[in-house]
């Protein structure tokens, strides 16, 4: 066993007994992200890192409907007649990990519908499209002030054709809020793979990374080059219109843009695979 097993079973032996009713949710649900030993390949197969990345299982909106920060007003699927039921209509795994120098992202889709059309297209709007969003605050800004410093969204609009405006970045910096703006090209990497199962055209895998330095510098002019402990802030966010205007959405580990409602990811050490008991 190694020394990072060793500390992720103290760590959540220590939570479990330091959790109850009264406890807030954050605490008693650390998003362990461990560090990868070798850099992956970004083309669309995740085969190379997800079991040793972060992952906690599929999401879709029955589980996310027991959740602490559940609120059904946000945290939605919508019917536009003929809909499979609720777990067809969108089901996700999402996976994240990091070395030095950049931060890896993952999605494995089963979606039933593959919807990038806005009739009110501005670039900014990647919640009125089918994508996936990475909420992320870094190390020590705790203030209540929405995507300021220090706070960001990395948001994939899943459109194969990748779009200028497909690789989107929210963020504040030391002076401005909201900022909105593309993530510059030689800080972003991703592939988008359509049904890669072949069982539905609306399914796809995507794959990311993100050079730290170049994104996470910019809104922190605080942030230092990742190590094992740091504490970041996450919340995923999953748009799915449908065919509608501003559709469904899968919201995890937050309520919103207020950054204090967001899980705390934890930068860990390298993680072993699972490994199945031989008979």
């Amino acid at each position: 066993m190694q020394r990072t097993d060793v500390t992720i079973i103290f760590l959540l032996l220590f939570l479990s007994f330091k959790c109850n009713a009264q406890t807030d949710w954050r605490d008693c649900y650390p998003i362990l992200v461990p560090r990868l030993e070798s850099i992956p390949r970004i083309d669309g197969d995740l085969s190379d890192w997800k079991d040793h990345a972060f992952t906690d299982g599929v999401w879709d909106i029955d589980r996310i409907r027991y959740t602490p920060w559940y609120d059904p007003a946000i945290n939605r699927l919508t019917d536009h007649g003929n809909e499979p039921s609720p777990e067809e209509d969108l089901n996700s795994r999402y996976y994240i990990a990091w070395d030095n120098k950049y931060l890896y992202l993952g999605a494995e889709v089963h979606d039933n519908v593959n919807d990038t059309k806005d009739p009110q297209h501005e670039p900014k709007r990647w919640y009125f499209k089918d994508a996936v969003c990475w909420f992320i605050k870094t190390p020590g800004h705790n203030i209540s002030e929405n995507f300021g410093q220090g706070v960001n969204a990395f948001c994939f609009v899943i459109d194969t054709l990748k779009p200028s405006y497909g690789a989107w970045w929210r963020h504040g910096d030391a002076k401005r809020t909201y900022i909105e703006e593309t993530i510059p090209t030689n800080a972003v990497k991703y592939v988008i793979r359509m049904n890669p199962w072949g069982n539905s055209r609306g399914d796809f895998i995507l794959e990311a990374r993100i050079e730290l330095a170049l994104t996470f510098a910019k809104s922190d002019p605080d942030w230092r080059s990742p190590k094992e402990g740091d504490e970041y802030g996450l919340q995923i966010v999953h748009t799915d219109p449908d065919g509608g205007d501003y559709g469904g959405h899968l919201i995890i580990y937050g309520t919103g843009d207020n950054h204090n409602s967001w899980g705390k990811m934890v930068l860990v050490g390298p993680k072993n695979p699972i490994v199945r008991k031989q008979n």
